[in-house]
């Protein structure tokens, strides 16, 4: 059975994300964490990097994964990735904080349907090109064959979520993503946006939101994303 390399590193809370409180030391203690947790989009970013490094171009252009957290990471723990085809997972000592299920090529998505969101245009500069980079992913298949990083999908779906849908703390638990075309830096992307669903658990009011993103007209990325969107007190 394949399995894809061992990766570990030092978790960076970047400081973009200190709009919501849970990625500030004040915030996150003030949730019930032990700290500043570091973005959901993040650990994503680590958790792909040994996927993109197995299966290469053709899985950032036309794979697809579906990421779940189980627990925080704060910043600077130590997280070590590991894993193969069937599931990646992201650990600090002996507690599993993430995890991937990859998919070698992404299935097409059905008709989208939902609560309308305000629609956003987004041009992939390099706030957005360079985030896995400034998180200390650094895989140069990225930079050599000018692709955009899988990472940047949830992350602007993360941007919807907090323009449009939250105010105050929240927390990301889900993404599900569908790479259905090449973008490269530069590229003027149009995100469509329904929300589809909205619930209640223990932990707070969930959402689910269904993105579709596309350059020029061309089908890029359908990402599935769930969040508290209102903690529970």
């Amino acid at each position: 059975m394949e399995t894809f390399s061992r990766w570990s590193i030092a978790a960076v809370n970047l400081p973009e994300h200190a709009d919501n409180p849970v990625h500030t030391v004040e915030g996150g203690l003030a949730a019930g964490y032990d700290g500043a947790v570091v973005a959901g989009t993040t650990v994503i970013a680590y958790l792909t990097r040994p996927v993109a490094a197995a299966w290469g171009r053709a899985w950032v252009v036309g794979g697809g994964y579906e990421a779940w957290f189980r627990g925080p990471v704060l910043a600077d723990e130590r997280v070590v990735v590991v894993g193969g085809p069937d599931e990646v997972v992201a650990s600090v000592g002996d507690r599993v904080c993430a995890r991937l299920v990859p998919e070698r090529r992404a299935k097409t998505p059905s008709e989208a349907s939902g609560k309308r969101l305000e629609p956003l245009v987004v041009e992939l500069d390099d706030r957005w090109v360079g985030y896995a980079a400034c998180a200390g992913e650094d895989l140069e298949l990225y930079a050599e064959q000018q692709l955009v990083h899988p990472v940047v999908w949830p992350s602007l779906a993360n941007r919807v979520f907090a323009t449009q849908l939250v105010d105050g703390a929240w927390v990301h638990t889900r993404s599900r993503v569908r790479h259905l075309g090449a973008a490269a830096p530069g590229d003027a992307l149009v995100i469509e946006s329904w929300e589809v669903d909205r619930f209640s658990t223990r932990a707070g009011e969930r959402a689910v939101v269904d993105l579709r993103m596309t350059v020029d007209g061309r089908p890029v990325c359908a990402v599935e994303h769930e969040a508290i969107v209102r903690l529970a007190h």
